[in-house]
């Protein structure tokens, strides 16, 4: 079973940057897809990017620009990289990986704060 663990989370100021980690543990190999979502307080959870097996990244509007996925196969790792943060980014943010069986499976979140 495909085991995830996000790290890198924190407090940022505004327009700072931060860089996020999903690592895949056991048969990461059967990971076609990994994303990342995020909850605001008080919100629904929010998708923001997509990396394919094959290094096609996808964005949410609201990130489009600023943030940056990427994957390496060798560390079984995704990455987001996030700039030109703001207040509205604070969120728990959450990463998945999308099975080649279309299960998806969730890691357990950190937490990322912007503020002054």
């Amino acid at each position: 079973q495909v085991r995830l663990v996000e790290t890198g989370g924190g407090l940022v100021q505004p327009g700072g940057s931060l860089r996020l980690t999903c690592q895949a543990f056991e048969r990461a190999f059967l990971i076609a897809a990994m994303r990342w979502y995020r909850q605001a307080p008080g919100k629904e959870r929010e998708w923001v990017a997509t990396i394919t097996r094959d290094d096609r990244p996808t964005y949410s509007d609201s990130v489009k620009g600023r943030f940056t996925i990427s994957r390496d196969i060798f560390r079984e790792a995704a990455d987001l990289q996030m700039n030109r943060l703001n207040s509205e980014d604070t969120a728990v943010y959450y990463c998945s990986a999308v099975l080649d069986d279309r299960r998806e499976i969730w890691g357990q979140g950190t937490q990322v704060t912007v503020s002054s």
